[in-house]
């Protein structure tokens, strides 16, 4: 099959990226709307970009074609969020926390979820999240007409659970299978980690 991007729709294009680009990790952010109450919402276009400085990238589109999605309005006012890095056990409360909510709800609070206190910002880090990390809105970048936020996030602090994560001969190291990790794939399917091996880098 060969595509011609410029023959395509963007709807079509999305859906050919998003079933080919495989798997994707889940950045799940929670940021503090105007009324104090915590916003929180998965975002599957991410990725770590650099290490100095420790930055990540997420891209936000839009709730409508008028109406910004509340992660990105959010970051616009505070300037901070908490992005946590989901496992299995949470798959559940993840993919609830897409649904759209009115503006004077909380995906916290409507779910059950706990806030442990984390950082110097009050947003705190969800329960349960193995890993979470305080960021600053460093950089956004406007992409296409809708405009698709590409936004750019500088992180501050990290929190890592203690089965998760140990120090090896002065060097952090984390097990991706107590990790366990959401991934995300097309349409509605999700992914667990599968088999786990290791290969020498070469020289």
């Amino acid at each position: 099959m060969n595509l011609d991007f410029s023959d395509m729709t963007p709807t079509q294009i999305y859906h050919c990226l998003v079933q080919t680009v495989l798997p994707r990790p889940v950045a799940w952010i929670m940021t503090e709307q105007e009324n104090g109450k915590k916003n929180l919402a998965p975002f599957s276009f991410f990725a770590p970009v650099c290490s100095n400085p420790p930055t990540m990238v997420v891209s936000i589109g839009n709730k409508s074609a008028e109406q910004s999605k509340d992660t990105f309005a959010n970051l616009q006012r505070s300037q901070r969020c908490v992005l946590h890095i989901a496992s299995m056990a949470q798959l559940e409360a993840l993919n609830s926390s897409a649904a759209t909510l009115a503006d004077d709800e909380s995906e916290v609070e409507k779910l059950g979820l706990k806030v442990e206190t984390f950082g110097e910002h009050n947003i705190g880090r969800i329960e349960g999240a193995p890993v979470a990390f305080e960021c600053r809105l460093q950089q956004v970048v406007e992409l296409g007409p809708a405009p698709q936020h590409i936004v750019f996030l500088e992180i501050e602090r990290a929190w890592l659970d203690d089965t998760v994560a140990q120090e090896v001969n002065g060097r952090l190291t984390v097990s991706a299978e107590q990790l366990d990790p959401v991934a995300r794939l097309g349409g509605t399917e999700y992914a667990a980690l599968g088999d786990l091996f290791s290969l020498p880098r070469p020289q």
